[in-house]
């Protein structure tokens, strides 16, 4: 994977064309063994261990499958929190009871995500997690975080600095999506860990 020094947003939408590609050359099969193996890794970490509520999502396409990490946390009894996605790229949230709380919406032409369809908390929601599971494409070894450039997850992490909490912020990818270095801006904050199917990776 070629490395981009500069925080030039050019070299983030080079970074996430290669990192895609990658992904859809990834089988059906691929996705879900991908998926089992990051739940365990998942679910030994402290941080989940102990967290009350956490804020999560459900995996589209060939994301890591995050279905079996989602039914794990809710038959710990934890909260599971997922977002919605809201016009203005922001999320509202809605609590995970099982996949048929689940609806797939279609975003304008965008991918159908799978949202659920419960009661709406409302944005400021997310500051009750004790941990959050962030989407992203990469990530690299100071633990900055390359999502897809929609804003949403900027918008959740800014909420968490206004409310003054500080949420363990962990990241799912696949083993190849740890990289040396990928391009920052000033609003970008660091995760806490990334879990891959191969294990967990901590950053200071």
């Amino acid at each position: 994977m070629r490395q981009t020094g500069s925080g030039a947003e050019p070299d983030k939408r080079t970074l996430r064309r290669e990192f895609l590609a990658v992904r859809n050359r990834l089988t059906a099969d691929d996705v879900r063994e991908s998926g089992a193996a990051l739940a365990r890794h998942a679910l030994a970490l402290p941080e989940l261990a102990h967290a009350r509520t956490v804020a999560a999502y459900v995996s589209v396409g060939s994301e890591p499958d995050t279905l079996a990490l989602l039914d794990a946390l809710r038959a710990r009894g934890v909260r599971v929190l997922l977002p919605v996605l809201l016009p203005d790229n922001d999320l509202d949230w809605g609590e995970y009871t099982g996949e048929g709380s689940l609806a797939r919406v279609r975003h304008g032409g965008r991918m159908a995500l799978l949202e659920p369809v419960g009661e709406r908390l409302g944005p400021d929601a997310v500051a009750a997690a004790d941990a959050v599971l962030l989407p992203g494409l990469a990530v690299d070894t100071r633990g900055m975080r390359l999502g897809r450039g929609g804003g949403s997850y900027d918008r959740v992490l800014a909420r968490l600095d206004r409310a003054g909490v500080r949420p363990a912020l962990v990241v799912l990818l696949y083993d190849t999506e740890v990289v040396g270095h990928v391009p920052e801006e000033p609003h970008d904050r660091p995760v806490r860990a990334v879990v891959t199917p191969s294990g967990v990776r901590r950053f200071s």
